[in-house]
């Protein structure tokens, strides 16, 4: 697997600088644009489709915090793609107290029981980041922990669960709002 970071060449970061990121887009797209290689051979042409599609798809990922998040730490071996994490059964039981009042809400959608539930699960996401947000932003190659990294990939599968949960709220309020 091509390392983003340094076909970048950025610093391996959680929160890599998006200013830095979009001109090294811009250099590379450039640089391994296929309309450049027309007259070279067959396999420097795919060699430069192959390089300009890690280009866009590096972008992609640096644009998107979770992705980055994601792509660290898969490339530290610590995230399998589809693995099902056992997220902590205290988490699990906050979680499943929002989810009963989900159920309730569409049932009988009542706009301000869908906003209490929005504020429970955002201010649960809140908790979750404050207990990471050091290690995301001081990650450094070499000297951030492995028992820092677990607990990163912690923040990243529970995220992914409330996400679904605010975006379950947001089509609960849409559909309970008639326009």
């Amino acid at each position: 697997m091509m390392n983003y970071f340094e076909l970048y060449s950025i610093p391996v970061s959680f929160q890599p600088d998006q200013n830095l990121v979009k001109q090294q887009f811009y250099r590379l797209s450039r640089q391994y644009h296929p309309d450049f290689y027309t007259q070279a051979s067959a396999e420097e042409q795919a060699e430069v489709l192959d390089k300009s599609a890690a280009v866009n798809k590096a972008y992609r990922t640096f644009m998107d915090a979770d992705a980055t998040i994601q792509y660290v730490l898969e490339w530290k071996g610590l995230v399998e793609p589809e693995e099902k994490y056992q997220l902590d059964p205290m988490f699990l039981a906050e979680v499943m107290d929002i989810n009963e009042a989900l159920m309730e809400l569409e049932m009988d959608p009542d706009p301000a029981g869908l906003e209490k539930a929005g504020i429970m699960t955002q201010n649960l996401l809140n908790e979750v980041y404050e207990h990471v947000e050091p290690i995301l932003a001081d990650y450094q190659e070499g000297v951030t922990t492995e028992k820092e990294l677990l607990q990163v990939k912690d923040y990243y599968y529970k995220k992914k669960y409330l996400q679904r949960i605010l975006d379950k709220i947001d089509s609960t309020r849409n559909i309970a709002s008639p326009n």
